[in-house]
């Protein structure tokens, strides 16, 4: 992997850019990186790392990044690269680890390393990278120290681990063994670890009782430290398996918070605290409810007693996380702790992130220690951005959004400051990943949940609350610049429309959203003849091509959001809210325009697919513009085109009206012929099928008349069941069923013949959970069943044509319904 030495020089010049102080500069530098394809990326960040010349900084930036492309983007970039490409990457990061001068750059590798080799591990625990395996063990025997900071695995890792751990003559090395250890478990499935939890956690209390004396005798802390995190670590990995070893660990995790109140111990302290929760949290209430009162006690007199903790106590952060984890232990018990768990929890989410522009005599004086990450810029200056307020800031974002979740109607008290906390975010925009995903984990889950708890306090109380968030977020859907953030807010907004229902926006708001959402769908239109005109270019490549892949894919899920939201109002508000649609029509009859790319015309579809279900027969004024688009589209080459035709059709016999009649005589046989294709059930096709199958069986249940339902039944039996499409399966169980419950001669067959195949096609479908034992459909059937039973032979005969899963499922359901 090579790349020329003046496109290498342009290179670090951007990574040098990508630091700058000057927005307008490093924005600039960020889409510029951002179109770089993915295995010119990986060239040059690796070059960047390896390269002794580079300045350190450039280094330590080409090392961040390249970690971050393995974890977000792993799938998408490295499976698509030549093998001997794969090969030299594992190679030349080996070579990293061995010959890196610099301890803070090699340290960056070895976790390169380690993103890398847990991506390379397959589904069922094998380890693609055999290289690193012995690479590692060669560390571990080797007594060069730092080399045994990478990452190790399995059986000859865990006792390698184990031994280097119980080294007493090197703390360091042991320490470094103990967060081996904590990486391994981490990643390690429940499967994989409990052969080997026995004698991991026999050592590991061995190890933990000496460290405590040494705590006692000599004050030293930092392996006692790292093995308090990895006893957490294999509780949480083998959880229910954790039980018969909870005796033995928790009364000196106890001993620990009690009597660890020194100063120089708050990072012990914290850590066991989190220990002893994620503990609780793997063996479960019953377990644990002896110790559970004692625990809250520590916990909130660790609250009461430190009220004046200093911002910066480490305590804070494992405190807030270990309530949110007792909140989901104690479940509705946990309420009655929250006006003292709250305090601290908000005024940590209230964090503002500090930024700064130093000198570099200023920077020296100030260390990383204090939480201040530091970037060089040329000699005399550094950009500055506290990121330990952030981190938390994000833990406590999403521990309001797990007490608003376990707690519901008892977190009434605290939803109005919260969402005064958390709406102005949607305005808050920094180019940092985790204020990013504070807004994300934010939005998606919470403002949904926030709503539900409010509502307890009754309707106006309600209506207040989701008119501050509706405001904020319809504005936000307007400007917000990120792709990734405006998704999350369109999906949340829309969840909130449907929870909240009809009548919950008004004029303005209606008036709003029309004019953005119009300009989201012009936008749509307008980015992709951009990209057509690229294609045109006269430099226009297959790397040119990957970039406008990317902002197609882009495009399209945005416009699955608008799909999202008008969802959401058509289903609340029904044929009312067809006027202020037509400002849009046109612009989604263009979607579906038969030139257009196949996503277009999908969601496309989708959305007049909504005004069919949910408007009803007065959707049926604009069947002009649909109706043979959509007929067409039955037989379209793409799947999810189809499938969205034929959803189309299904709702239009269950709840169009009478005016459809004529496309039905039409669709069906179009419908039978894509059923009856040699390949309709393979994978990509599978979905598209069934949902035509189902749209069959909705034609011959809701418009009997207009097609012949003597000649389709024994075909449509044929087809049966539903495996993948779980909603459509159950309307196909419920045409079933009002079938059998009729005694229709077809589908019985004469002298009942056909109840052997019914009873295949019932146990089948509870193999696949396409029929799940609480919904009504279920019932009905193992009524049909228990009928059989008393009638000896034919109950002989219909069980002997089953297998073995299949006599099993038509027992659980008989059990369960």
């Amino acid at each position: 992997i090579s790349a020329t030495m003046a496109e290498q020089q342009q290179f670090y010049l951007l990574l040098s850019n990508l630091m700058s102080p000057d927005n307008t500069v490093r924005k600039q530098s960020e889409e510029a990186y951002e179109t770089i394809p993915g295995q010119t990326k990986i060239t040059f960040l690796l070059q960047a790392i390896r390269d002794a010349s580079a300045a350190e900084e450039v280094k330590q930036m080409a090392a961040v990044l390249l970690r971050r492309l393995l974890s977000s983007s792993f799938e998408e970039v490295y499976p698509s690269l030549a093998i001997d490409v794969q090969t030299a990457i594992r190679t030349e990061l080996l070579a990293g680890i061995q010959s890196e001068g610099s301890s803070n750059i090699r340290k960056k590798v070895c976790d390169i390393a380690a993103e890398l080799s847990r991506n390379l591990i397959d589904d069922d625990g094998n380890n693609q990278w055999p290289e690193i395996l012995k690479f590692l063990f060669d560390s571990v025997n080797s007594q060069d120290v730092s080399l045994r900071e990478s990452k190790k695995f399995h059986d000859k890792v865990i006792s390698a681990l184990l031994q280097t751990m119980e080294d007493q003559s090197n703390p360091r090395v042991q320490a470094h063994a103990a967060a081996a250890l904590i990486n391994f478990t981490e990643d390690c499935p429940k499967t994989l670890l409990t052969p080997y939890l026995d004698s991991l956690v026999q050592h590991l209390h061995v190890i933990m009782v000496a460290k405590l004396q040494e705590l006692i005798q000599k004050g030293t802390k930092l392996v006692l430290e790292q093995v308090v995190t990895s006893i957490a670590s294999v509780a949480d990995t083998a959880e229910e398996k954790f039980v018969p070893y909870y005796d033995l660990f928790m009364p000196s995790l106890k001993h620990i918070v009690e009597n660890a109140v020194q100063k120089e111990l708050r990072l012990l302290r914290g850590k066991t605290i989190e220990c002893i929760s994620l503990i609780g949290l793997a063996v479960g209430k019953e377990k644990f409810m002896p110790d559970a009162s004692a625990v809250m006690q520590l916990l909130l007199k660790t609250q009461t007693d430190f009220n004046d903790l200093e911002d910066d106590d480490p305590q804070i952060s494992y405190m807030i996380s270990a309530w949110a984890r007792m909140c989901k232990i104690l479940g509705k018990e946990f309420q009655q702790y929250l006006p003292v768990v709250m305090g601290p929890l908000m005024k940590t989410a209230s964090i503002k992130p500090e930024v700064a522009l130093l000198d570099t005599q200023d920077m020296e004086n100030m260390s990383e220690d204090d939480g201040w990450e530091f970037v060089n810029l040329g000699d005399q200056q550094s950009f500055g951005i506290k990121t330990a307020g952030l981190e938390e800031k994000a833990t406590a974002c999403q521990m309001l959004v797990c007490y608003a979740k376990e707690l519901k109607e008892g977190f009434v008290e605290y939803t109005e400051q919260v969402v005064k906390l958390m709406v102005p975010l949607l305005k808050f925009y920094f180019h940092d990943d985790i204020l990013h995903e504070i807004t994300i984990t934010f939005l998606d889950r919470s403002m949904p949940l926030l709503l539900e708890c409010a509502r307890v306090r009754g309707p106006e109380y309600l209506t207040q609350m989701w008119h501050f968030m509706c405001d904020a977020l319809i504005k936000s859907i307007g400007t917000e610049p990120d792709s990734d953030v405006l998704s999350e807010i369109m999906h949340s907004f829309a969840k909130c429309i449907e929870l909240m229902g009809d009548g919950c926006l008004n004029n303005e708001h209606f008036e709003e959203l029309g004019g953005i959402l119009k300009s989201k769908l012009e936008e749509h239109f307008k980015n992709q003849e951009v990209r057509q005109a690229k294609r045109q270019d006269e430099d226009y490549d297959e790397q040119v091509e990957e970039t406008l892949q990317d902002e197609d894919d882009n495009d399209v899920y945005i416009l699955t959001k608008v799909s999202d939201i008008l969802h959401s109002i058509f289903s609340s508000y029904r044929e009312k809210v067809l006027p202020w649609f037509e400002q849009l029509l046109q612009l989604i009859v263009n979607l579906i325009c038969p030139h257009r790319p196949w996503a277009d015309r999908q969601w496309g579809l989708c959305i007049f697919d909504d005004i069919i279900e949910h408007c009803s027969p007065s959707s049926f004024k604009y069947g002009e513009y649909f109706l043979r688009p959509m007929m067409q589209a039955l037989c379209d080459s793409s799947p999810e085109v189809r499938q969205a035709a034929a959803y189309g059709v299904g709702v239009m016999a269950q709840f169009g009206g009478e005016s459809y009649r004529p496309a039905f005589t039409e669709a069906v046989p179009l419908l039978v012929g894509v059923i009856q294709s040699p390949d309709s059930r393979a994978k990509e096709n599978a979905n598209a099928t069934e949902n035509c199958i189902s749209a069959v069986a909705k034609v011959m249940k809701y418009r009997p008349e207009c097609v012949n339902v003597t000649e389709i039944l024994p075909h449509w039996l044929s087809w049966l069941p539903l495996n993948e499409d779980k909603e459509e399966a159950v309307h196909t169980f419920t045409y079933l069923c009002d079938l059998i419950e009729s005694n229709n001669p077809i589908v019985l067959g004469p002298d009942n013949t056909n109840l052997p195949k019914i009873f295949i096609i019932i146990a089948d479908g509870v193999v696949n959970e396409s029929i799940k034992g609480e919904d009504g459909c279920s019932k009905r059937l193992a009524n049909v069943i228990r009928q059989v039973q008393v009638s000896g032979g034919l109950w002989t005969q219909c069980v002997s044509a089953l297998n073995e899963a299949q006599q099993k499922a038509i027992q659980d359901l008989l059990n369960t319904a």
